[in-house]
């Protein structure tokens, strides 16, 4: 071998031991702005991120781009006017922003609406859970790359809107409540018809738990990520399918039964992973068990008056009062004062979207940028109910 041969040699081996080094590169922390934008149904948000590489290290929720006032707005009108508002708040849960609403006042008077009533009312909020968690199983679907469930969710969807309407005459604001009852009973063939489309629904979970949850891609984004252990949870008020797949059966369905709840037979989905698939699969449970009670409330279903006795012109004795009620996104509840007269003096909403978002901050630390994704979509707030 040559000298030059040698130092070639020499020199090669040295670039290669230099190559051999593991050197770590730095990347410069960026901040990332996630919005505002309207994706989906979810409304207006966005989300100030900063990241190191691909790994999230510091996230803040930015709230108020829809807010409207409702709880004020609610203290300038009468009561039966109040209902047109709340159904506002989280749109695709229309009804069941009523049903709490009308409780508080209800109560405050002393009044119990007659049972034709109260089972009415329960079929109807479950329907409206169905055509709510009908949209989350679809979108987060879509939000991970599948999109065949969707079409199966949105053609059982649009039967359930399609009873809803064919009730209250409106298939997202219904306006349906009043103190003392409701404003007209079930359309001729409504038991049959809603009974058949309990069944299509069942079947639709059935295609959904095959094509989107035993899909392997969709159990590998989902399964493990954005875990909310049980305390955390607790911790920062987290309610609905977002507390029960982290392992809390807490429903206030069967813990403060209203309406008809203690009537009927129905479980308490849970589940102990706390991540981003269990939230999603407590939802589907969830689905099956809302035609299960939808079937015994039509087979229990009284005969008899739509309205209690109430006067004409509804006003409420001086008091206040705190009712909650489970809606599809979690726990509602309205603190309604009265100081007498036909106007709420005071009325306070405790929505389940914001505290469902107010863990954003603690459990997207650390997070990888594309399982941020998975985890926003599996928590499924409604922005108007956070920014009430």
């Amino acid at each position: 071998m040559t000298s030059v041969q040698s130092h070639l040699s020499a020199s090669f081996a040295a670039h290669l031991a230099d190559a051999q080094v593991a050197v770590e590169i730095e990347t410069p922390e960026m901040t990332l702005n996630i919005g505002p934008q309207h994706p989906s149904t979810h409304g207006v948000f966005r989300l100030i991120a900063k990241v190191d590489g691909e790994r999230v290290t510091e996230v803040e929720p930015v709230l108020g781009y829809m807010h409207r006032g409702y709880e004020k707005l609610c203290e300038v009108r009468t009561y039966a006017q109040v209902t047109a508002l709340v159904n506002r708040l989280d749109w695709l849960s229309g009804y069941c922003n009523e049903i709490p609403f009308i409780l508080s006042a209800e109560k405050l008077m002393g009044i119990e609406a007659p049972p034709r009533v109260q089972y009415i009312r329960t079929i109807l909020s479950e329907l409206a859970r169905q055509a709510t968690f009908l949209v989350f199983l679809g979108s987060f679907g879509i939000e991970l790359g599948a999109l065949t469930p969707f079409f199966h969710t949105m053609r059982d969807r649009e039967k359930v809107l399609d009873l809803l309407e064919s009730v209250t005459g409106g298939r997202f604001h219904p306006n349906f409540n009043r103190v003392g009852g409701i404003l007209d009973d079930l359309p001729p063939g409504f038991v049959e018809e809603c009974a058949a489309v309990m069944d299509d629904v069942d079947k639709m979970c059935d295609q959904v738990d095959a094509l989107l949850f035993g899909n392997d891609i969709f159990r590998e984004r989902t399964l493990g990520v954005g875990v909310i252990p049980l305390d955390k949870g607790l911790e920062y008020g987290v309610s609905g399918a977002n507390i029960r797949a982290s392992g809390c059966a807490a429903d206030v369905r069967r813990d403060e039964p209203y309406l008809v709840y203690d009537e009927v037979d129905f479980d308490v989905v849970t589940d102990t992973r706390g991540d981003a698939f269990a939230r999603a699969y407590c939802r589907l449970q969830e689905t099956r068990e809302s035609t299960r009670i939808v079937r015994q409330c039509l087979k229990a279903l009284p005969s008899g008056p739509i309205m209690a006795k109430v006067p004409k012109v509804i006003q409420v004795p001086p008091g206040e009062v705190y009712v909650r009620a489970e809606n599809p996104l979690g726990e509602m509840g309205y603190y309604l004062v009265s100081r007498g007269g036909r106007i709420p003096y005071r009325v306070k909403v405790r929505t389940a979207s914001f505290n469902n978002v107010s863990v954003l901050p603690w459990l997207l630390e650390g997070v990888f940028m594309p399982d941020l994704i998975a985890i926003l979509g599996s928590l499924y707030f409604i922005l108007g109910d956070v920014d009430r």
